[in-house]
């Protein structure tokens, strides 16, 4: 394999497997955070042992989320240093301001709210953990705009004296319209992420207890249940929203993505959306289509289902003529169809079976549900802890497999000029024995903190929510930091 192809998988690899972790951080933390709000306001000590409990894997799910992220910042300056040297000036603005301001908030908080819950007021231990949630929010919220400016380039120009990207205006690229919604999205999806495995792990724990007959000790899990279930609904309803909102964006800004998402071959009106299609070509795909919408994609793209959507060829003659021959007849400029098909499909039906599902657990866990509803609810929900997650990645390989070629697409609809192609941006310096031996040695460090992560986080589980502290080790406790999760 060439030096591009290997440092196109690591990056692949090590991105994919660190965003694992990503959306279950974004959004526990506010779980958390609302967990401990309700027990500082109702006092009930459900609420503390829930916190205590879901506190504990946020916990574990961050730190190895830090671990995994720092890997992604020597790849910019190694694996693709000419993208560095390119877009170094805009790209690195916000993950500056990410690690300087927001993963300073999370990170000096975070200690405070593990350590300082036996010397602080309950006031200023509750704020500590809100500020961590609020941080997180906020790092995503920089590292969104860096990826949309990839997307969509705003704010920027590039320098004609020095062939560099500069950067005009940070607050241009962080408002961007593409930004904004990209965070949005993807802020509802971590809550989606975050509120099925609440209601994953509760809905276990409840299921066990009234099956075991301790109806008192399954009352316990129960809020958390409902509000990891009510948390869920709400966000895959903001997921689909947002996401709509999102793909007329995508459309105007790279209208490719949306026909290698339909497998559109030539511009159609009224084109139809395909529930499933095989092949590796546009051609393959319209020729094996399977129950397909009338009008459906392109209502997607433009809320009109009549409305005309370009097609793969016709998008690949204007880049071509726009930007210069590449590849074959401008072939070049087509991306990965059968993954940009499936993996739009595999998010979209995800993201809905995780909707129903929500919707369909509050209605096992209501007030008068019979005891074996919740129990068949309870040994159902963990299986579906997985939905969301992958419904994320199936999202962003969709995203990045839709930009292919470019690793820079070209802003269209304005006099900017920063492009850039995938293979423009890879390190000269770096050959491929350097890049298959660092890939091996990441796949294996990174197996073997999934392993640790899993057993870690596996075995909190098993504790359950524990009962809370006497009142005689509380009195005895010496009064310095403790770590009390």
């Amino acid at each position: 394999m060439s030096a591009l192809d290997l440092a196109r998988w690591q990056f692949a690899v090590t991105s994919l497997y660190h965003f694992v972790f990503v959306p279950l951080t974004i959004g526990l933390a506010p779980l958390v955070a609302v967990m401990q709000t309700l027990w500082l306001r109702t006092g009930a000590d459900h609420w503390r042992r829930l916190t205590d409990f879901f506190g504990k894997i946020f916990l574990l799910n961050f730190a190895i989320g830090v671990v995994t992220g720092i890997v992604q910042e020597f790849q910019f300056g190694m694996n693709w240093s000419a993208y560095s040297i390119f877009v170094g000036d805009i790209f690195g603005a916000p993950l500056a301001m990410e690690a300087m301001i927001a993963f300073f908030i999370e990170s000096v908080f975070i200690g405070v709210w593990m350590f300082g819950r036996k010397i602080l007021s309950p006031k200023l231990h509750l704020a500590s953990i809100w500020l961590v949630a609020i941080a997180v929010n906020l790092s995503a919220w920089f590292i969104l705009a860096a990826n949309s400016f990839m997307q969509h380039p705003v704010g920027t120009h590039v320098n004609p004296a020095n062939g560099r990207a500069e950067l005009d205006s940070v607050w241009t690229m962080l408002t961007s319209p593409t930004a904004l919604v990209t965070l949005g999205h993807t802020m509802a999806a971590a809550l989606l992420t975050a509120g099925l495995l609440v209601a994953g792990i509760g809905g276990w724990w409840l299921s066990k207890l009234l099956r075991e007959q301790q109806a008192e000790d399954a009352a316990g899990y129960r809020p958390a249940v409902r509000l990891g279930l009510g948390v869920a609904l709400v966000a895959a309803c903001l997921v689909i929203l947002s996401g709509h909102t999102q793909g007329q964006l995508m459309v105007a800004d790279q209208p490719m993505k949306m026909a290698a998402a339909e497998g559109l071959c030539q511009t159609t009106h009224g084109a139809g959306f395909s529930v499933a299609a095989f092949g590796n070509t546009c051609e393959e795909l319209a020729a094996t289509k399977f129950i397909e919408i009338p009008g459906l994609a392109s209502f997607l793209a433009t809320n009109d289902a009549t409305a005309a959507l370009a097609g793969v060829n016709d998008v690949a003659a204007a880049e071509a003529a726009a930007y210069g021959a590449y590849g074959v007849n401008g072939s070049g400029y087509v991306p990965p169809i059968a993954a940009t098909y499936w993996s739009f499909r595999m998010m979209i039906g995800l993201g809905l079976l995780a909707l129903l599902f929500a919707a369909r657990g509050l209605w096992c866990t209501r007030k008068n549900a019979t005891v074996a509803q919740q129990i068949r609810f309870g040994r159902i929900a963990p299986w579906l802890i997985p939905a969301p997650y992958m419904a994320s990645l199936a999202g962003w390989m969709f995203t990045e497999f839709g930009r292919a070629p470019w690793i820079v697409a070209p802003n269209a609809s304005a006099d900017v000029t920063v492009r850039m192609l995938i293979e423009q941006g890879v390190s000269p310096f770096v050959d491929s024995f350097a890049l298959a031996t660092s890939l091996v040695l990441f796949t294996g460090v990174y197996g073997v903190l999934a392993a640790i992560w899993f057993r870690l986080v596996r075995r909190a589980v098993l504790g359950g929510a524990v009962e809370a502290e006497t009142a005689t080790s509380e009195a005895t406790e010496p009064d310095h930091l403790v770590f009390a999760y």
